[in-house]
């Protein structure tokens, strides 16, 4: 049985369901596997997915903010967990591209929405959290890809040289509950407003990581950075502070970087992490070169 078979089967066994159930593929997932599924006249989604030590993913903490998102009215309802599945009331919406967040009109939608995951969760959630520190995970994935015998060792000296220089460069933060994996497919449009869905990296952070990982997946113009900036934090941005955001996208995009690294070597998905690695390396090296220096 394949692995895409046994996760299939999986999602039809759960106890939530009625009656039997045909699971449908649902495609873009880069960590899990997912399905449409029928059940009592509605309509699910379904998450299948084991913990992933050497992505520091912990399926119990997604329950836990999954369920807390969805108290705070972020994230659709969960409907079911058990232990490496979860099951979700499913939107009927668009997934956003990057080109729908780089939209003016639908930033404007998004700042607010990051604003109350950021404030209101901490507010609901329940159970020990961890902190999601991107520094730490780029440290353990340099480790994780010299134990795997990654290809990439002889680069990971001058990767975790430049890491200790942006951690340096960030500074001291405020903390917040972020979400941590902004990509632009986690958000829903359902025509009336946004959800954001996949909790499965998230934890107490800097809000500069959310923000960072927004305008780096999304390819935000320079100019748009600083209206995100001045909108997040409802005050003009100093030259500090922008170097402060700017140092925290940098980190963003070499924990991306690694992040597939470990992929490569550790994940059974059919996904190019190869060509995915080569992509955001190339943007983080670009990035780190762009960095302003200390005024």
């Amino acid at each position: 049985m394949t692995e895409f078979e046994s996760a299939e089967a999986r999602a039809a066994s759960l106890a939530c369901w009625c009656g039997p159930v045909e699971p449908e593929p649902v495609a873009g997932g880069i960590t899990n596997t997912n399905f449409l599924v029928r059940d009592r006249g509605e309509r699910f989604f379904v998450r299948i997915g084991e913990d992933i030590p050497v992505h520091g993913v912990l399926r119990f903490n997604e329950v836990s903010a999954t369920r807390a998102a969805a108290t705070a009215g972020i994230a659709p309802a969960l409907i079911h967990s058990e232990p490496g599945a979860l099951v979700s009331r499913f939107i009927e919406g668009r997934t956003l591209s990057a080109e729908d967040v780089r939209d003016a009109a639908m930033l404007e939608r998004i700042v607010p929405l990051l604003g109350r995951c950021h404030r209101d969760i901490p507010r609901v959630l329940r159970g020990s959290v961890p902190m999601f520190w991107v520094f730490h995970v780029v440290r353990d994935y340099a480790a994780t890809l010299r134990e795997g015998g990654s290809r990439y060792e002889p680069q990971l000296g001058g990767l975790l040289a430049r890491a200790d220089a942006l951690e340096a460069a960030v500074g001291r933060i405020d903390v917040v509950f972020g979400h941590n994996d902004l990509l632009a497919a986690n958000f829903i449009d359902d025509g009336e407003r946004l959800w954001l869905i996949d909790w499965e990296y998230a934890g107490f952070n800097s809000p500069l990581f959310d923000l960072g990982g927004l305008a780096s997946n999304s390819e935000l113009a320079s100019g748009q950075e600083d209206w995100l900036l001045e909108r997040y934090f409802e005050r003009p941005v100093d030259a500090a502070g922008k170097r402060r955001y700017l140092a925290m996208k940098c980190a963003s995009l070499l924990r991306e970087s690694m992040w597939s690294m470990v992929s490569e070597i550790h994940s059974g998905l059919d996904v190019d992490y190869v060509a995915y690695t080569r992509e955001n390396l190339d943007r983080f090296e670009r990035a780190y070169a762009d960095l302003p220096g200390e005024s």
